[in-house]
C-alpha cells in the first residue's frame, strides 16, 4: 500500500446523482479487481473522516488511469471532489481490500444494489479485457431505471461476452420494459436465473443493510459461507 499524487483528467456523469472521476498518475498503481482506495483531501489530519474517504476502483487494473465513482451528496467530501478541476491533484492511498476477483474463479455472481456496482465494474471490465472465460451473473437492483449506473458498459459487455449475464431489478414501479424485473433481489430470482449458484463465488458490495440482507439470502439457499465475499460501503 502506497500514497501517490494523481491528477484529474476526466469526469463522467453516470446518473443524475452518481459521477465518475478519472485520474492519471506518473507511476502505475497496482491493484486487484474488487479492491478500493482512500482519497485524502486533508493530508495534515489523516483521521479526518469528513474529507478522507474510501472509494472502490471502478476501472480495471489494465487501464492507464484510475477511476473512482461516487454518489454525490452534500457532504464535505463530495463537495471537495466535485470542485476539482481538470489537472487538479489529489492524494490516493492504495490498494486496500481482500474481497477480490481471482482468475481461478470460473463461476461468480454479484448481488448488488445502487452504488455497490463500482467494484463490480472493475471486475467485469478486467474479465472482458483479459478475455477470460469466467461465467459471471450480475443481479443489480435500483429504485428506477434512471438510477442504473454503468448501464451502457454492462449492456455492451453482456452483448460481447456470452458468459456475462445481467439482471436488472427495479423496486419503485412495475417496469413496462421486459428487460427489467420488478422487485428486490430475492432467493426465487437467484435460484431461477442462476441454477448453478452453489458452484459460484458470490460477491456482495454495498451499504451494510443491503449486504446483511443478501448474505442472509445466500446462507438461506445453501451457499457456503466461504464462497460469499462481502464488503460494506460506509460513510457516504
Amino acid at each position: 500500500m502506497t500514497e501517490k499524487k494523481v491528477v484529474l483528467i476526466d469526469r463522467i456523469k453516470r446518473t443524475p446523482t452518481i459521477g465518475s472521476f478519472r485520474f492519471a498518475c506518473t507511476e502505475k498503481i497496482d491493484f486487484l479487481p474488487g479492491q478500493f482506495l482512500q482519497v485524502i483531501f486533508d493530508e495534515k489530519d489523516r483521521n479526518n473522516k469528513e474529507l478522507n474517504k474510501y472509494l472502490s476502483f471502478s476501472s480495471a487494473p489494465t487501464k492507464q488511469y484510475i477511476e473512482v465513482t461516487k454518489r454525490i451528496s452534500e457532504s464535505k467530501f463530495s463537495k471537495k471532489l466535485t470542485s476539482l478541476n481538470i489537472n487538479d491533484s489529489a492524494l490516493l492511498k492504495a490498494p486496500m481490500g481482500d474481497r477480490v476477483f481471482k482468475e481461478e474463479y470460473k463461476k461468480i455472481a454479484f448481488l448488488i444494489g445502487g452504488i455497490g456496482i463500482t467494484p463490480v465494474i472493475s471486475i467485469l471490465e478486467y474479465i472482458v479485457k483479459k478475455k477470460l472465460s469466467t461465467d459471471a451473473a450480475l443481479f443489480y437492483s435500483n429504485r428506477i431505471e434512471e438510477d442504473i449506473a454503468f448501464r451502457q458498459e454492462l449492456d455492451y459487455w453482456r452483448g460481447a461476452n456470452k458468459n456475462i449475464k445481467v439482471f436488472y431489478t427495479l423496486t419503485e414501479y412495475q417496469p413496462v420494459d421486459s428487460s427489467y424485473i420488478f422487485g428486490r433481489i430475492d432467493k426465487d430470482l437467484v435460484i431461477r436465473e442462476s441454477k448453478d449458484y452453489l458452484e459460484r463465488i458470490i460477491f456482495i458490495f454495498g451499504p451494510p443493510k443491503m449486504v446483511e440482507a443478501m448474505q442472509a439470502l445466500c446462507l438461506e439457499i445453501g451457499c457456503r459461507k466461504e464462497d460469499i465475499k462481502t464488503e460494506n460501503f460506509i460513510g457516504y
